[in-house]
């Protein structure tokens, strides 16, 4: 199971050092409680190094919040998967629905992108999910479908080298969350698609995260669900406790 934080635009300099200061030494003090956990911080591309120092040594990975498709080149204020590897990334989100609804961000762009970060031995985060009048017109599966299918096409999918993201776009920011049978639902459709996207028997053991305002006090109702194996966290990531509460409580799962 992975718990992964999404810091999103958030924290200086100082406040990204103490906030990955206290996730490591938290992780570092439940290491056996937390034992089948993964844990992921992406905080913005200005702290990578800094909050790299701080998980150094700690069961904490590090990845970047978005990247350019090319390795380098005269793209002002983009971060290329070279550069996110340099400082320690070993994950990358790719396709929020912030970068698509707010930066134009299509489906081949996540397609280009997830192909470059499995060139270069990231694992892509790949956000999937629908908008309110999309699933209010009974296009919901429709538009996941279509996501997935557009950021996968060509690429490498095996557990490992990949994770996708469920993210109900009505759900992010909002305070709500998606039911826990909405969220099964789609999710277990989603594990279809990975299968019939892949030759791979094992295709089915790539993780499916919820990422839609997933909190300490829905966490055990969503990450109990058999499809739900992890979640993308947003503003519960901005605090150490309630990120590393959520991550028990999927450790609790696991060894249920």
């Amino acid at each position: 199971m992975l718990i992964a934080g999404n810091w999103k635009m958030n924290t200086t300099l100082p406040e990204a050092q103490s906030l990955a200061g206290a996730i490591a030494s938290g992780a570092l003090e439940r290491q056996r409680v937390l034992s089948g956990i993964d844990m992921l911080v992406c905080p913005p591309s200005i702290n990578l190094q800094a909050v790299g120092g701080e998980l150094a040594e700690t069961p904490v990975a590090l990845g970047g919040q978005h990247m350019h498709h090319e390795d380098s080149g005269a793209f002002t204020g983009e971060v290329s998967a070279p550069m996110l590897a340099s400082v320690g990334c070993t994950y990358v989100i790719v396709g929020h629905s912030e970068r698509r609804q707010l930066f134009g961000l299509s489906d081949a762009d996540v397609n280009a992108q997830v192909k470059q970060a499995q060139t270069h031995d990231l694992t892509p985060v790949i956000c999937i999910g629908e908008t309110k009048a999309e699933r209010d017109a009974g296009e919901a599966q429709a538009v996941v479908r279509r996501q997935l299918h557009a950021a996968l096409s060509d690429a490498a999918v095996v557990p490992g080298q990949v994770v996708v993201a469920y993210e109900p776009v009505w759900a992010i920011g909002t305070g709500d969350s998606a039911t826990p049978s909405q969220a099964q639902e789609m999710h277990a459709f989603v594990r279809g698609e990975l299968v019939a996207l892949s030759t791979k028997a094992d295709a089915a053991g790539i993780p499916i995260l919820y990422g839609g305002s997933m909190k300490p006090h829905n966490a055990e109702s969503l990450l109990s669900q058999p499809d739900v194996d992890g979640g993308l966290i947003g503003g519960a990531s901005l605090s150490a406790d309630d990120f590393l509460a959520i991550a028990e409580v999927g450790a609790a799962e696991v060894a249920a």
